[in-house]
């Protein structure tokens, strides 16, 4: 029985062996490998805003072929939205370089904006992701960091003096419901990281596809990113 196996087993590594040897001299390139789904890190800290955080996560979490999401936080354990969301998350990693860094923003970041051990993980996570995506006020936390500087950004309107005022060298687009700027996309406030979202899909797969998946959640992408109604409105927070 031993001897029989491992005859068969040798048959079908000629016959493998044959099969990418065609092929290989027809010109034709056979791809082996499988490609992994991209690895989207969202960072949390207490009080960041829901939606933020969920309104991307819906849309990237309809492609799991593709993304695989996880939360992490500086020290790891529950986190809980301004909304009391509780979210379990992992520590922060050391080495690892993430496909894609997600930071959102909500109330807590006027605190974590002066949490320098925190800013420093960003920095570090930043500069090593394949891409960088901040919802609203989280563009002030990587601001604050100096990764924006040079760069095109945006940030939430009702908040949008406090979030520039981190990045003086940063420049703000004030309009714009999302930016994107090389590696950095970042977006306006709230519901706009969706929009932001379905952008970065648009832009890595085809605008199809991001269609696709407004149209399944129900929602009215807002596709052109230099128009954001709200920039005009008065609706800064007390």
């Amino acid at each position: 029985m031993n001897a029989l196996f491992t005859k068969k087993q040798f048959l079908s590594a000629l016959l493998v062996i044959s099969y990418f040897t065609a092929f290989s001299q027809s010109g034709a390139v056979v791809d082996t490998t499988k490609a992994q789904p991209k690895t989207i890190g969202i960072l949390l800290f207490n009080n960041f805003e829901t939606l933020d955080v969920f309104g991307p996560v819906e849309v990237f979490g309809r492609l799991k072929d593709l993304y695989k999401i996880e939360f992490y936080s500086l020290e790891g354990g529950i986190i809980s939205s301004t909304q009391n969301v509780k979210i379990v998350t992992k520590k922060l990693p050391e080495d690892e370089k993430l496909d894609i860094f997600l930071i959102p923003g909500g109330q807590g970041t006027r605190k974590e904006v002066e949490h320098e051990a925190l800013l420093s993980k960003i920095k570090a996570l930043s500069s090593t992701s394949v891409y960088t995506l901040t919802v609203c006020t989280g563009s002030a936390l990587l601001a604050k960091t100096g990764q924006l500087n040079g760069i095109v950004a945006t940030s939430n309107k009702r908040a949008y003096d406090w979030a520039t005022s981190q990045g003086p060298k940063v420049n703000w687009v004030k309009k714009a419901r999302w930016t994107v700027d090389g590696k950095f996309y970042t977006s306006a406030g709230i519901s706009a990281g969706m929009d932001m979202t379905l952008g970065f899909i648009s832009d890595r797969h085809g605008i199809d596809l991001a269609r696709k998946i407004a149209y399944e959640i129900e929602y009215t992408w807002q596709e052109n990113k230099e128009v954001d109604e709200f920039y005009l409105q008065d609706l800064k927070t007390k």
